[in-house]
């Protein structure tokens, strides 16, 4: 039997670490983070313990890059959905609530990552946070900034510290408040985007199945981090 191809071996590589960021995800979701060990997520994801090893430093770095995955693929898709639109205004709209659907929707999920953020190591510099940053900062460049290197930061800035608001234990502020700060800030119009009562119409956003953020075939799936499809 002849050895498998360096490019075979590379998507079977792919395939092994998407199912772990998927396992991740779902795990720290459903249990929390403490709750999560490695060893249970690398059972979700049907793969050798060791394994996780290859991939990831540890829990922390593997977690923070499934949750920046289905972060940058949840702003994929929001900023991509039909209609299609170059109108900047509309795309910062659709980003502001693509970042607070998530914080509403993954409660657990979302403080998890905040509370991983705070930690020493901070952010963890990976293909996925490197997509999330690129994806921001193209919103801005198509909302106008003139200064992409000052308004991307105050963006993030911006949208970490109201996930934080909405995620404070006990004192949570509401996401549609939030989110009328934010559009006034920027001058958004309130029905762009996907405002609160238009997802309570259709029954919110939340989709248990991230299987979609995670594909392991090949074709038209999602992106990869790179932004090249797979």
């Amino acid at each position: 039997m002849s050895p498998r191809s360096a490019s075979v071996n590379e998507e079977l590589r792919r395939r092994s670490r998407e199912r772990l960021l998927q396992a991740a995800v779902e795990l720290v979701g459903e249990r929390g983070f403490d709750a999560t060990t490695l060893g249970d997520i690398a059972d979700r994801a049907g793969s050798a313990r060791g394994l996780v090893s290859y991939y990831f430093p540890g829990k922390r770095q593997l977690v923070q890059s499934a949750v920046h995955r289905l972060m940058h693929r949840t702003l994929e898709e929001a900023l991509e959905r039909e209609p299609r639109t170059e109108d900047g205004r509309e795309r910062m709209a659709r980003a502001i609530d693509a970042v607070l659907g998530l914080a509403r929707d993954r409660p657990v999920l979302m403080r998890q990552h905040m509370a991983g953020i705070l930690q020493a190591e901070g952010f963890v510099q990976c293909p996925e946070q490197r997509r999330l940053a690129e994806l921001l900062r193209e919103t801005c460049e198509r909302y106008g900034s003139r200064d992409v290197d000052a308004d991307y930061p105050m963006l993030r800035a911006l949208l970490m510290g109201a996930v934080f608001a909405a995620l404070v234990p006990g004192v949570p502020m509401q996401v549609p408040v939030l989110r009328a700060e934010l559009f006034k800030r920027y001058r958004l119009d309130w029905e762009m985007g996907v405002p609160p009562d238009a997802e309570a119409a259709s029954g919110g956003t939340c989709d248990e199945d991230l299987s979609r953020f995670f594909a392991t075939g090949s074709g038209n799936g999602p992106r990869r981090p790179d932004g090249q499809s797979k």
